[in-house]
């Protein structure tokens, strides 16, 4: 499987990694009145990539390039990422995909990496395994972080699935940004917004997403 095949296949919505059950934060925007449209989604979109997406996906470089071993990248996530709620999820996805890569990758160095790691942690050892560089694993983690809030937000809203289409188009040049930025460097900014939509989400009741 080349690099650009892998890439894409990582960035697929299809991936059986449990992502599709995580809003992002969209479900408690959307629930607060901050997303109510397009034009509102694009704003929560931008915030996204440019904090959580960016913070991810330098982790998840690091541990790719082997700046950072699995256990520290973990640590150095959870010191990232002030929710509770918003690491349990990171996670959650994490093991979802360390399950997935297990099956897809069997002689990967699984087992430094953990059962239940962080989604950074866990993107970075796929993506060396996956023979893609640091900054292709990057953009997938940045990329995935605004598709799948976008997706929630157009299932919550009912949008035009055109619209949601033509706007994640628009943002790929500012993902593709994002993802060179975290490839550099270890990013330590926090969004306050989206750690208290994350602890307020996990206290509803019947919630239709995970986060």
């Amino acid at each position: 499987m080349s690099g650009l095949a892998t890439l894409l296949a990582l960035a697929d919505s299809r991936l059986p990694t449990g992502g599709h059950v995580h809003s992002g934060g969209v479900e408690e925007a959307v629930a607060r009145g901050l997303v109510t449209d397009v034009v509102t989604l694009r704003a929560f979109l931008v915030r996204r990539i440019r904090t959580s997406g960016l913070v991810t996906a330098s982790v998840a470089a690091a541990v790719h390039g082997g700046a950072l071993s699995a256990a520290r990248g973990d640590l150095e996530t959870d010191a990232r990422t002030p929710s509770p709620a918003a690491r349990a999820a990171s996670r959650a996805q994490g093991r979802g995909l360390v399950r997935l890569a297990r099956r897809v990758w069997p002689d990967g160095d699984w087992e430094s990496v953990g059962v239940k790691p962080h989604l950074a942690v866990a993107a970075g050892a796929v993506g060396a395994a996956s023979g893609l560089v640091p900054e292709q694993t990057a953009l997938s983690v940045v990329y995935t972080t605004m598709t799948g809030s976008a997706t929630a937000a157009q299932r919550l809203l009912a949008l035009d699935p055109g619209d949601v289409a033509a706007l994640t188009f628009e943002l790929s040049p500012l993902c593709e940004v994002t993802a060179a930025d975290a490839a550099k460097e270890l990013a330590d900014l926090s969004d306050p917004l989206l750690d208290v939509l994350a602890q307020r989400h996990a206290g509803r009741d019947r919630p239709l997403f995970a986060s």
